[in-house]
């Protein structure tokens, strides 16, 4: 990507992974879909079953090769996220609830202003935290001990 490209990166995304989507240009306009992945780096997303185009792969060591469909990247500007009330594409604003919670709302001409929920999907971690200590994690009787003692100042290196 040179460099004009990455000037003009989306510093706030309002589409996640997992939102219900319409594609607002391109060979597939009109369709809905499910975002499957968001490319930040690209100001792209994949769209679940849609943008396909033919892939010609090698053969390799232990995979065949032949033609296979596969899902493109869409510009991000290219696609609009589903009102949950009235299922037709809105524009995506920010508000903060009584309980001082941020949530995504329904912006645009009579849309519904309801709140767009988290996708269930991001809940889930790719990669699962480890339920105990490794061998390169720090024991914590040593996090916790005090070494520096601002009102004496003990522990302070000589510099």
């Amino acid at each position: 990507m040179g460099w004009k490209a990455a000037e003009k990166l989306i510093r706030h995304w309002k589409i996640l992974r997992g939102d219900n989507v319409m594609i607002t240009r391109g060979k597939d306009k009109g369709e809905t879909g499910v975002i499957k992945r968001v490319i930040r780096s690209q100001n792209r997303v994949i769209v679940e079953g849609k943008n396909l185009v033919k892939k010609h792969i090698k053969q390799g060591q232990g995979h065949e090769g032949g033609i296979f469909s596969v899902e493109a990247p869409l510009h991000a500007s290219n696609v609009q996220v589903l009102d949950p009330v009235t299922g037709k594409p809105c524009k995506v604003g920010t508000r903060y609830t009584e309980d001082g919670a941020k949530v995504r709302i329904a912006r645009g001409m009579g849309k519904s202003g309801a709140i767009i929920p988290r996708p269930e999907i991001l809940k889930v971690r790719s990669t699962p935290r480890p339920p105990v200590a490794g061998p390169k994690d720090t024991p914590m009787e040593l996090v916790m001990e005090k070494t520096y003692d601002p009102r004496t100042g003990m522990g302070m290196p000589n510099l």
